[in-house]
């Protein structure tokens, strides 16, 4: 049996892609800050942990309850808008301790046991942010933009024992828990920047194509299971239609 282990899952890509993985027959470790078991229907295929990415005790007691793990799906992550000008360090700190290190320190728990087997998976959710500029996310596309750095490096690295590494890139899904995380970190617009800032805004509000957690869940799964040196998988309409034209 194969195990996925998945970062994130109370809600949005995490809760669709631990379902997926669950439709397809695989042992799923569902990990989330606070856990909510109800959140996915009963399996005895199902364990579901308590997991703060940002706390290294917490990744070590997840990495451990887990057992082998044979697919590591880096989802977790939180959103932050706002003009760069006014946005706190501790906003940008928060959003890298989670969105690039917490991605990092994953990796590094479970790597020896890939490394040592000669096989596995590390799936790394990133964000569409990172294939062509957007305003008003500069801090959060810099932390997502450095974990695609940083998984093209490691898939040269890892590779050479076995062990492959792919980058989910999401389009922008109101539906999911970004919209409201990001609001959490929404930095007050000076007045100077809302005659730029509104019309963006009020775009965010009234989208066309976007990114179901279907769609990202059906391209991680994608990515888990691919055998090829392939490391980029744009994941919704609008994200596949950035990565065509980038």
């Amino acid at each position: 049996m194969t195990t996925v282990l998945i970062t994130g899952c109370s809600s949005g890509y995490g809760l669709a892609t631990a379902q997926r993985f669950l439709d397809e027959g695989w042992d799923v470790v569902a990990t989330m800050r606070t856990p909510r078991p109800d959140v996915l229907p009963a399996s005895d295929r199902l364990t579901v942990l308590p997991l703060d990415v940002t706390d290294p005790e917490s990744i070590a007691n997840a990495v451990k309850a887990s057992g082998p793990v044979d697919v590591l799906v880096n989802n977790a992550g939180i959103g932050g808008i706002g003009a760069f000008e006014a946005t706190p360090m501790s906003t940008a700190r928060e959003l890298f301790d989670t969105n690039t290190f917490g991605v990092m320190a994953m990796t590094q728990a479970v790597v020896p046991q890939m490394r040592s087997r000669g096989s596995g998976v590390i799936v790394n959710v990133t964000s569409s942010a990172t294939l062509a500029a957007m305003p008003l996310a500069a801090v959060y596309t810099a932390s997502k933009s450095a974990i695609e750095g940083f998984s093209g490096s490691l898939a040269l690295e890892l590779g050479f024992f076995g062990v492959r590494v792919k980058l989910v890139e999401p389009g922008y899904g109101p539906s999911t828990a970004f919209t409201s995380n990001g609001s959490d970190r929404m930095v007050d617009i000076p007045d100077e920047y809302r005659p730029f800032a509104e019309p963006i805004m009020a775009a965010f509000g009234e989208p066309g194509e976007v990114t179901t957690p279907g769609d990202v869940a059906d391209v991680v799964f994608e990515a888990a299971t691919d055998t090829s040196d392939r490391l980029r998988f744009a994941a919704g309409p609008d994200a596949v239609a950035l990565a065509q034209s980038s």
